[in-house]
């Protein structure tokens, strides 16, 4: 029978410094007497850790503020500029890269189209390579770099396997390859996971989810997937694949064949890419030269009513499925896609959730739009990093070095 880990001194120090750091940095600015009751520490633990954080550079002052008849009271925040964290979103267009500070402010930006052709792995890792190097330029070498975090259109593997059957991705160490690239120095920590679960953390932990504990959040692009959050965390199933909501089936006999290869799938009646492909077949045309901008042509015109109207029956059905599953509390609708076309089919999706979903759970979950915009994806890639900084109590594990930009 295996011992039972002790908590050492060094592990209750680290715990402590990550309780303080978090509450620092999701609920600041607080003041030492704030932070005692919501930390449940005591105020002599408070000072200590208050005290290396402020010494290790990663808290600041942050004014003060009147107590009742006492002296006012120092506010503590996390500093801004104390390191920096880098998020890529692997889109279905293009590959961006952005550069934040610790509190993800965004820094520098890096847009890097991909071609017609799609998702050659080569091509993305050099991709990637450039858009590190671009948004490092913006960074004297010895800022601290947390880590680079990446969302994908696939499922994770052991953290850096990519298995994106949509674009053509069977078993890909991304991970290895983005090394071997020599963009990334070795101790520069390396995150990655499928790109609706990233935006799903942002919105989690910045945007429309926050607060809730049973959640969905839903991705809609040129694809569909989601993140599934019970009880606060985010659920991976056996294999990190849980959230494939996309590849749910909406119609077995004759339905339309996906990405992936099978039929009747839901991101072959919602998705960006298959919606613009049903108005074309219904004789719609465009002049935009990407997704985005033929979306908002397919919204401006009137005789894509009936088609709209349709599709807000199709990913109603599809709501009603999450409701029926998981029994969330909210769901998220994000993605660029999904907010394009939000504002106009959200009330009729509502409608359409509502007969297909029991009563019961529909009537306990409210239907909301993401509040990150199409950005999201790259914002909780950098979260990736971040988590683990604020689990670490605000260790600092590498620095940027001259492979980096």
């Amino acid at each position: 029978m295996a011992e039972p880990h002790r908590r050492t001194v060094r592990d209750l120090r680290r715990s402590n410094r990550s309780t303080v750091l978090t509450k620092l940095y999701f609920e600041g600015p607080l003041s030492r007497q704030e932070l005692g009751p919501l930390t449940g520490l005591s105020s002599g633990s408070i000072s200590n850790v208050v005290g290396e954080l402020i010494a290790d550079g990663v808290v600041e002052d942050a004014g003060s503020v009147d107590s009742d008849g006492g002296r006012p009271r120092t506010l503590l925040r996390v500093t801004p500029g104390s390191a920096h964290l880098v998020g890529v979103d692997v889109g279905e267009t293009r590959v961006r890269v952005e550069l934040f500070d610790l509190t993800l402010t965004e820094l520098a930006r890096a847009d890097l189209p991909l071609p017609p052709d799609g998702h050659d792995v080569e091509r993305v890792v050099r991709l990637i390579g450039e858009g590190l190097q671009q948004v490092m330029e913006q960074v004297l070498p010895s800022t601290p770099l947390l880590g680079v975090g990446v969302g994908v259109p696939g499922i994770v593997d052991s953290g850096e396997v990519v298995h994106g059957q949509t674009i053509g991705w069977d078993a890909v160490p991304l991970g290895s390859l983005l090394r071997a690239s020599g963009q990334l120095p070795p101790e520069i920590p390396l995150f990655i996971d499928n790109g609706a679960k990233t935006l799903g953390r942002a919105e989690m932990w910045f945007g429309a989810g926050r607060g809730a504990r049973n959640a969905v959040v839903t991705l809609i692009g040129s694809g569909v997937g989601a993140c599934v959050i019970a009880d606060g965390v985010p659920y991976q199933g056996a294999t990190s694949s849980a959230g494939e909501w996309g590849h749910t089936v909406l119609q077995v006999v004759g339905g339309r064949r996906c990405r992936c290869g099978s039929h009747g799938c839901l991101e072959a009646y919602v998705g960006a890419e298959s919606l613009l492909e049903r108005w074309r077949e219904r004789g719609g045309t465009w002049s935009a030269p990407d997704e985005e901008g033929a979306l908002a042509s397919l919204l401006a015109d009137p005789d894509a009513g009936p088609l709209l109207d349709e599709t807000a029956r199709y990913l109603g059905a599809g709501i009603a499925d999450l409701v029926n599953l998981f029994n969330p509390e909210r769901i998220v609708v994000g993605g660029w896609a999904g907010l394009l076309l939000g504002p106009r089919l959200l009330p009729a999706v509502r409608e359409a959730a509502a007969s297909y979903a029991l009563r019961h759970p529909f009537a306990g979950t409210s239907l909301v739009l993401g509040r990150l915009g199409p950005d999201a994806v790259t914002v909780g890639a950098a979260t990736l990093p971040l988590a683990r900084f604020l689990e670490a109590g605000g260790a600092i594990r590498g620095k940027v070095g001259s492979g980096a930009g």
